[in-house]
């Protein structure tokens, strides 16, 4: 048997619920970062999205800043900052700042997507280059920007020496395994929307594991979908919510987080929920007791060191509590 009692981290992508604007999204990411808070989460990540009316997740760092404003000791970062979007120097100057005035308290998930269309990535990128090849390098600078004075070149991030803020790398797919593998770094996998690489990817990184200052040994972290209740008839209908937030995206169309609804049957058709299916395919799903057995079985096939949770819930009593339910879980053992 392998052990669930692990840290459990929380990922919000900062959706929009139908009835409401941006505004009451991000009240609502803070008021779900001061519950997981209170629960004993070990971080809460946001994402970065452009170009996307249903998220308000863009201007990652300027969220995270109003999370550590409104928190006290959970671990706040990104899920990821999407590095084609951003020149090192600048996130190095940002997340140095924060760690300056929230000390120990930040992380850098660092993704090689542009998290958003083509057409919005060019208009986002700071040069005409493809910036998704210079990835492992942009990696490598933001390293030396944390990292000691002396071994920097004349290009410093003040503030941001010697802030040693954490980094982590994201992945969908497996080529961020080798290179979190071979720069010694923590890996967290995607399979929260992308699952069809997940256990490829978990094997490289092992296997490639090669020990650095930052880590002696591989740390495996895996997104996934959470949608915990109190029964598991209550958790499938709450799901439905999370169905049509990928329905969402197979169509790519624009409604916000919607509420349940009794039957996903005349709102999508068979390919559609196929597709949406196998986005959504590594989710835990259930009464508590569901949610202990699905865990217990994914660490027995995956031993994995960290799960991050994202739950597509509408009612905000009832998504706080679905975390609660996984919290629980995970603190019996």
């Amino acid at each position: 048997m392998s052990n669930i009692n692990i840290p459990v981290s929380v990922l919000n992508l900062a959706p929009i619920r139908q009835g409401q604007g941006p505004k009451e999204a991000i009240d609502a990411m803070v008021d779900l970062a001061q519950a997981t808070e209170k629960l004993g989460y070990t971080r809460y990540w946001i994402a970065e999205h452009h170009n996307t009316p249903t998220l308000v997740s863009s201007a990652t760092s300027i969220l995270i800043k109003h999370t550590l404003e409104h928190t006290n000791t959970i671990r706040v970062g990104s899920g990821g900052v999407m590095l084609p979007n951003h020149a090192p120097l600048v996130v190095a100057e940002q997340f140095g700042t924060m760690a300056t005035i929230y000390p120990d308290r930040l992380d850098l998930g660092l993704g090689r997507a542009p998290g958003t269309d083509m057409l919005t990535a060019s208009a986002l990128r700071r040069s005409k280059h493809d910036t998704v090849y210079t990835f492992p390098e942009d990696v490598k600078a933001l390293l030396t920007y944390f990292g000691p004075e002396e071994k920097q070149g004349y290009v410093k991030a003040y503030p941001g020496v010697e802030t040693n803020i954490p980094i982590y790398i994201l992945g969908s797919s497996t080529d961020s395994a080798h290179l979190a593998a071979k720069m010694g770094l923590p890996y967290v996998f995607a399979s929260h929307f992308a699952p069809r690489w997940m256990e490829e990817a978990i094997n490289i990184y092992r296997a490639e594991f090669q020990p650095s200052e930052y880590l002696d040994k591989p740390y495996m972290m895996v997104c996934l979908n959470v949608i915990a209740a109190e029964t598991d008839e209550e958790a499938e209908f709450e799901s439905t919510t999370m169905q049509q937030f990928f329905l969402n995206v197979v169509r790519g169309s624009q409604m916000k987080l919607s509420p349940p609804v009794e039957s996903m049957d005349d709102i999508w058709n068979e390919q559609e929920a196929l597709v949406a299916s196998n986005m959504s395919s590594v989710t835990f799903m259930g009464s508590k007791a569901s949610i202990r057995q699905q865990l217990q079985e994914f660490q027995n096939k995956y031993n994995v060191d960290e799960i991050m949770a994202v739950s597509y819930i509408f009612d905000p009593a009832k998504q706080k509590r679905s975390y609660e339910i996984l919290k629980e879980v995970v603190d019996e053992g």
